[in-house]
Parts: C-alpha cells; structure tokens; sequence
C-alpha cells in the first residue's frame, strides 16, 4: 500500500536522492500480509523534521522516525508506519556508501558486522543486492536507476570472495564438536545456524544470485541450481533437532559435515 505521490513528496525532503520499493515485494515473493519496504537512499544532511512531516500526513498513527543510524551501524534508521491498515517500512540507505560497497563488491570484499535483526550478521554486500533487486519509484537525478543497471551483474571476483569464505563452515563445526561432550546444546545450534548461513552463501555466490537477508535463505539457496540434494530439507532439520545429549549433538554435527562436504566439496 503506497500512496499514490507518496514516492515523490519524499524526493522532494532535503537530503533524499530516490526511493524504492524493496523486500518481498519487490522481488514477487511476498505474502498478501507481507510489509511494504520503502528505501529511501539519501545524501548528506538528511532531513529528519521534513520526513515526519511527510509522515504524519500519510500514517494511521503517530509515527517516530530515527535520525540516520538509529538502528544500528548498517540499518541506518528509519520508522515502521501503518498506511491504510498495511504496514509500511521506511529505511535509510546512505547513496554514498551503497557506491562504496558496490566498489567493493566489485573488488572482490566483503564485510560481516553485527546490526540488531540479522542474526547471521550483516554481509555488507547486500547493499548491492538490495539495489539490484528493487523497483525504482522515484529517482529525479537517474542516479539509483543507472547503479540498478550496474548491479544486475553479480561481480565474479564477489562470488569468488564468498565461496573461498566457506572455510568458515568448517571452522564452526571443529568449534561445535568440542562442545558435545559437555551437552551444550546452545553452542552448538549457534554454531549450526551460522555453517548453513555461511554454505547458503557460498550457494548463491556459486550461482552469482544475490542473498540480501537471512530470511528465507535455505529455501532460496535449495532452488539454486548447484545446491546438493534436498539441500534445504537437510538444513532445516540441522537446527529443528539439535539433540540435547552428546550422543544426539554428535550425530547432528556429523549430519552437518556431510552437508558442508556435499556444499564445500
């Protein structure tokens, strides 16, 4: 639910270069509950009075919109609105930076930081990925359409980057395994979840597919074309039934080494 104009009373607040729409929706795989995404890709001084303004005239209710970086050091902020009964999200995306990361993208680097939300942790080039994969409202300069152009083609020296990262499976389940005598149960369901992040990973990047969130990510990465064989299926039931003793931990772990093995090679 976006108000008609809506898109355009936001590019025209100080600091706002272009808005698009993002998330599920964006790429066709939402749910008739799913949130409307709304990126809103600025530049230098953003102008957070002149947002709520235009805010409080679309919402159900009073809003409260954060200045940049409220949520944390890559969600850079923004607010949860109801429009209509439909929830719509406003997020801040600095354009500056989004060039930068692509840069690196392209360069082959990527970083992995802490943000509330993404309990895998944030892989900074979801940035480029996000681009790729939104639907450009309104963008008065062309600037975010010409870098969507851009990003359409995932960057071979990223892909290498990803799948030379998955050593770090490995690492985890070496972690793991030292944990099961003691039945800590916790550590290792931590350590589970971040092997198939990681082995979803190295899946999209082998496919040159942009993964910009956690969400959904075994699923997607089971489609992929090179993905082992119920990779999903396999997944899921990794971290459905951890085990709690270190006979039920040890058989989990060594169900995860085979899948890494049939991932990693």
């Amino acid at each position: 639910m976006i108000p008609a104009g809506l898109a355009d009373r936001l590019c025209a607040v100080d600091g706002v270069v272009a808005v698009a729409l993002g998330g599920s929706r964006a790429r066709g795989e939402h749910r008739p509950d799913s949130d409307w995404d709304l990126g809103l890709y600025y530049r230098g001084e953003l102008d957070v009075a002149g947002l709520r303004a235009v805010a409080a005239a679309v919402a159900d209710e009073g809003v409260e919109l954060t200045p940049p970086g409220g949520w944390g050091p890559w969600i850079d902020g923004g607010g949860w609105l109801r429009v209509g009964g439909a929830a719509v999200d406003w997020i801040y995306r600095d354009l500056d930076r989004v060039h930068r990361i692509w840069a690196d993208c392209r360069a082959g680097r990527y970083e992995v930081g802490v943000q509330a939300g993404h309990p895998l942790g944030f892989y900074s080039c979801a940035y480029a990925g996000e681009v790729a994969f939104c639907r450009v409202l309104a963008d008065p300069t062309g600037e975010l359409t010409a870098l969507r152009k851009e990003t359409l083609r995932y960057p071979p020296a990223l892909a290498g980057a990803l799948v030379d990262g998955g050593w770090e499976a490995r690492l985890l389940l070496d972690g793991a395994g030292k944990a099961t005598s003691a039945g800590d149960s916790g550590y290792v369901a931590g350590c589970l979840f971040r092997v198939v992040g990681v082995l979803a990973q190295v899946l999209h990047a082998r496919a040159g597919r942009w993964l910009v969130n956690e969400k959904g990510m075994l699923a997607s990465a089971g489609r992929l074309p090179d993905a082992p064989p119920d990779f999903a299926r396999r997944a899921q039931a990794l971290l459905a039934a951890v085990g709690r003793t270190p006979d039920e931990l040890a058989a989990t772990l060594a169900d995860a080494r085979r899948l890494t093995a049939d991932v990693l090679g």
